[in-house]
């Protein structure tokens, strides 16, 4: 028996949607200051995969099923699908919406956006709530945006603000009061002037709310006209539901307080519809350990969850809004940390070949982070990574129609899978990469078939291909060999992953051959060097643990969390410093709450950002000033002149720059240091040629412009050491993906990367 100490052993642990990956490290026993890897990969819960980690460390029997003993434990960090998949197939909470009196159909309607504008038989999706009630309550702004002397005409607050000076005196004031007509006006959070029209009757909205919860609903999303500026109503109904009994409640104004209060709308109903989805899981975690896993305590092991935005939130602060992305967040996390260099800055692409789709995400020093995204027809106004997929990955169907080569969209899906699965499924590129050489049976598991005891079926794929290589030769009426056709397909799949790559680089005026590309996910090892080379990049980093890296990229998560309010100003030199109180404000919070989470001092980095538009147009951008805007010393306006200029191209120079929310981000770093990078750590190494005899065997590969290589050398990734160089064509395979070195590249072992160069 190991003896471990307390609270040392940090857990990391990724559930998908079918298979949980859980990475874990703990002090050497022969050398403290050094930390030892576990892996573990299970088609089941991360509960079952805990246990056995700490099976492995302490030498102990643990029998299934019973509470786990945490004391070992220092850290559980977890990134979840749960959320994202009852979204995709709408199996989330049932709730109600309460909403102001004359918007009932707000959200079904929409902004109005046609995606597929030349459908015949359009199918828009359901609304996520179930029922919704009227609140007769009604608040306006006072005022009118466009107005051309709206400073002017505003009404003037005293100094606190808490009492007018002067009403307002634009088009449509009464003559006598302080704004149009009747009505309290308060001050509102972003500055506006508020005027309440009517307040809601609390007894009624009780009598609604005590209806629908003996109706059965538990969970509610409030929605109320101009409540990111003015929450108070809001509030106050958000009392009386959990006073009724309710258990999950979503104020809009409290998840994401912005304007626009469609996106606001839907944001609130899809957090009712996944939060208390995400709750019962939760639960079932913790009731696998014992209770100092949640008892928040400084001595009690943490837990922590991957958000949409690539940072940690504790229990309190994680709910279905923010962990719609938590899967992907965790692999951007981890390659964005494992190939950054602080010093070359080398931009780097994401690319994660899985199943059914291809993820692409870019990092040049920061995450990109977008506030507004669909998911499964679902607007969502939320911070979330700037993940593009595209319909393209190792189950994608392949299709000969209307004369042309297709792959995808759809997907062979896990069941039947690809036709070399045994089970009757469509052609797929798994079979294509199958029958060029580039996935070898014989060294796949052999799970395959009714049995699930088969290996890959190699006669069926090619006894499909021949079907359709005839249709194609007898239409074209060409004599294409069955490799050319093959790779055809093979060649379609490439250029749809790279379409959304070049959205994100190209299409942003940054350009492409200047990037690395990450490569991770089952598929992606087979696909790596042709899409680079299709990009003009040249280097290609593939992590070792690219099977399992968003789980691994938990262990370099920072914890974070996040203060927004809205606001309405003109940014202007007057107006400047009080942008910049507010921004010193929100600061203060940020770092007391983190301060609280046991994270101060020099752990503790903050971002301080303004979201800016130009008046008159309704595209706000989130920016963060850096050194170099203008006078270096936090130029908001510089900055999103250098931000505007690089998303649209152009300015509006004639225009005004408008304030709609300032935001304070804080992050805990959780770790000191990486070490070296891997350029630094590939210049360094002496490299050795790996011989052919060193290979585990041969096979034949097609490649690209060469053609069959029949004895085309594998080699196994574990019997390879640090500054092994394998030069192309090869093929390099470990437990769970292979690797395809095209002719003319090179490919170096680093302490946790393959590096691969190509050539030309």
């Amino acid at each position: 028996m190991i003896e471990v100490p307390d609270r040392s052993i940090r857990i990391c642990a990724d559930r998908g949607g079918t298979f949980c990956d859980v990475h874990a490290s703990y002090p050497d026993p022969g050398n403290p200051n050094e930390r030892k890897d576990i892996i573990v990969k299970l088609p089941m819960q991360p509960t079952e995969g805990i246990r056995r980690v700490l099976e492995i460390v302490t030498g102990e029997t643990i029998p299934r099923g019973s509470v786990l003993d945490t004391s070992k434990i220092d850290y559980i960090r977890l990134s979840t699908t749960v959320a994202t998949n009852a979204l995709l197939e709408r199996k989330g909470h049932r709730h109600a919406l309460l909403i102001t009196k004359g918007f009932k159909d707000l959200l079904l309607i929409g902004n109005q956006s046609r995606p597929r504008i030349f459908d015949l038989n359009i199918r828009r999706p359901n609304p996520l709530y179930s029922e919704v009630v009227e609140v007769d309550e009604r608040v306006t702004l006072v005022g009118y945006t466009s107005d051309p002397k709206s400073e002017e005409n505003a009404i003037r607050w005293n100094d606190d603000g808490s009492s007018i000076q002067r009403g307002y005196r634009g088009p449509g004031w009464d003559g006598e009061g302080n704004a149009e007509g009747p009505g309290d006006v308060v001050r509102g959070i972003s500055g506006e002037a508020v005027r309440i029209l009517k307040r809601p009757d609390l007894d009624l909205v009780r009598h609604d709310l005590q209806r629908l919860y003996d109706a059965g609903y538990r969970s509610l999303a409030i929605v109320l006209v101009h409540s990111y500026t003015f929450p108070e109503h809001e509030i106050q109904i958000g009392k009386l539901a959990r006073e009724v009994g309710f258990t999950q409640v979503s104020e809009s104004s409290q998840l994401l307080p912005m304007i626009k209060m469609v996106p606001r709308g839907v944001s609130s109903t899809a957090d009712a519809y996944l939060t208390p989805i995400l709750r019962e899981y939760l639960d079932g975690f913790f009731h696998g350990f014992d209770t100092k896993l949640k008892d928040g305590r400084i001595k009690s092991p943490r837990v922590e969850f991957m958000g949409s935005d690539g940072g940690l939130l504790d229990l309190n602060n994680f709910s279905g809004l923010k962990s719609i992305l938590s899967g992907p967040a965790g692999g951007v996390v981890g390659y964005a940390l494992t190939s950054w260099d602080a010093d070359r800055k080398y931009p780097i692409i994401g690319l994660d070949v899985g199943g059914t789709s291809t993820d692409v995400s870019r990092f040049d020093g920061r995450y990109e982070v977008v506030y507004e995204t669909t998911t499964a027809g679902v607007t969502i106004q939320s911070p979330q990574l700037d993940i593009n997929t595209v319909a393209a990955g190792g189950g994608s169907c392949l299709t000969f129609r209307n004369g042309l080569f297709l792959a995808g969209p759809e997907s062979a899906g896990a069941q039947p899978g690809p036709a070399c699965y045994r089970k009757g499924g469509p052609l797929a590129v798994t079979d294509a990469n199958l029958l060029l050489g580039r996935l070898i049976p014989d060294y796949f598991p052999k799970i395959f078939g009714k049995s699930e005891k088969e290996p890959l079926d190699s006669a069926a794929s090619r006894v499909a291909f021949e079907k359709v290589a005839k249709e194609i030769n007898e239409s074209h009426e060409m004599n294409l060999g069955l490799d050319d056709i093959v790779y055809g397909f093979i060649k379609v799949a490439n250029e749809t992953m790279c379409r959304p790559i070049r959205a994100l680089t190209e299409a942003r005026g940054y350009s492409t051959g200047k990037h690395v590309l990450a490569s991770f996910g089952g598929a992606g090892g087979q696909h790596a060097c042709e899409i680079a080379s299709l990009l003009g990049i040249k280097t290609i980093l593939i992590h070792r643990y690219s099977s399992i890296l968003s789980a691994y990229g938990l262990a370099l998560a920072d914890r974070a969390y996040e203060l927004q309010e809205p606001s309405s100003t003109f940014y202007s030199a007057q107006t400047r410093q009080y942008l910049i109180t507010r921004l010193d404000k929100l600061t203060r919070d940020v770092k007391a709450e983190l301060k609280h989470q046991g994270f101060e001092g020099d752990r503790v980095k903050v971002e301080r950002m303004l979201n800016m538009r130009f008046e008159g147009t309704d595209t706000a951008l989130m920016v963060l000033p850096n050194e170099n805007d203008g006078d270096g010393a936090e130029d908001f306006e510089a900055a999103f002149r250098r931000v505007y200029k690089a998303e649209f191209g152009f300015l509006l120079d004639t225009k005004s720059v408008i304030v709609d929310d300032v935001k304070v981000r804080g992050i805990g770093k959780t770790f000191d240091d990486l070490g070296e990078s891997v350029y630094s750590e590939v210049d360094r190494l002496e490299k050795n040629p790996v011989t052919y005899d060193r290979a585990d065997s041969t096979y034949s590969v097609y490649f690209d412009k060469v053609g069959r290589v029949t004895d085309t050398p594998v080699f196994l990734l574990d019997n390879l050491g640090v500054g092994d160089e394998v030069m192309g064509p090869a093929m390099i395979i470990d437990n769970t993906q292979t690797i395809v070195v095209v002719p003319g590249a090179r490919a170096v072992l680093s302490s946790k990367h393959l590096y691969i160069t190509l050539g030309g």
